[in-house]
């Protein structure tokens, strides 16, 4: 799972699941460094799964966890304010803290609770009023916000166990997948196509998977072998059409060069004045229109 979600070589399947979890079009820019780096000897290593940066320039952490930890929310709490501080760049404004997701896929039961899908975010509620905060509009234009909510780090938790089996939409798709390792019949949800095709390669044997990469090689090498026989083959025919267009070129100057002498010829002998036009034409080589223009 973790080996599918984290393909560099293409998003589509990580860009599916965030899709349609937090229902938007994610587009993943880049899978960062996974681990961060220790202040202090006594500090803790932030290990996440994946930490991946969208094209709005949000950091989306995802974890999968297997064994119970009782103090899982704090380390979700960790997680969140460990990335937070780091990819705030020494100097710069709070307004540039980049907004943060935390994806959690946990598959033992943490807390309390029914549901298999919890999403938890930050609002700021009057405790007189009951009015909810929200941003002015200077603070909206500012950072391209338009909820407070949207600036704090957002929490997602999956508890796959808790899960019945029965796929309703596209989140419940990708939620049967996370739980049963395969993709439910008929499924329609964005990037589990991808998934499906990845999970009959790795139930292929070692052999059949050694001749499948070998068919894949096969077909880049002929794409390649295709494509630099194009690329020379119209190489080489601009080359020659670059030498046909010098040749005619210079033929080109050649017949201008004696058009231009055969009228400066023809100008001087209609300014002697002792020949006709007839005759002028018939010296330079230039028809009677042409010389009698000067």
């Amino acid at each position: 799972m973790k080996r599918l979600l984290r393909q560099k070589s293409n998003f589509v399947i990580l860009e599916g699941f965030l899709s349609v979890l937090l229902k938007d079009d994610i587009q993943i820019e880049q899978i960062l460094e996974s681990e961060s780096n220790q202040e202090s000897q006594e500090d803790k290593f932030n290990r996440v799964d994946i930490l991946a940066q969208n094209t709005k320039k949000e950091l989306i952490i995802i974890e999968i966890q297997n064994s119970k930890e009782l103090d899982y929310f704090q380390r979700m709490l960790y997680g969140t304010t460990k990335v937070t501080t780091e990819y705030l760049n020494l100097g710069e404004p709070y307004r540039k803290i980049k907004k943060v997701y935390s994806v959690n896929i946990i598959y033992f039961d943490l807390g309390q609770g029914k549901d298999y899908v919890y999403h938890g975010k930050t609002e700021f509620i009057g405790i007189h009023e009951g009015d909810k905060l929200t941003l002015s509009e200077k603070q909206k234009q500012l950072f391209d916000k338009s909820e407070v909510f949207q600036i704090f780090p957002e929490y997602y938790v999956l508890k796959i166990n808790n899960f019945n089996d029965v796929a309703k939409d596209s989140l419940d798709e990708w939620v049967y997948y996370l739980k049963n390792n395969e993709v439910p019949q008929g499924a329609q949800a964005k990037g589990l196509k991808e998934v499906q095709e990845h999970l009959q390669l790795y139930s292929l044997n070692k052999a059949d998977q050694g001749a499948y990469y070998r068919h894949i090689d096969n077909n880049r090498l002929a794409i390649s072998v295709l494509e630099t026989a194009r690329i020379e083959g119209e190489a080489a025919g601009i080359e020659r059409g670059l030498q046909q267009g010098i040749q005619q070129g210079i033929q080109q100057g050649i017949e201008q060069g004696k058009k231009e002498q055969a009228l400066e010829t023809a100008r001087k002998l209609k300014q002697i004045g002792s020949l006709t036009s007839e005759q002028i034409a018939q010296i330079t080589g230039l028809t009677i229109e042409e010389v009698e223009g000067f």
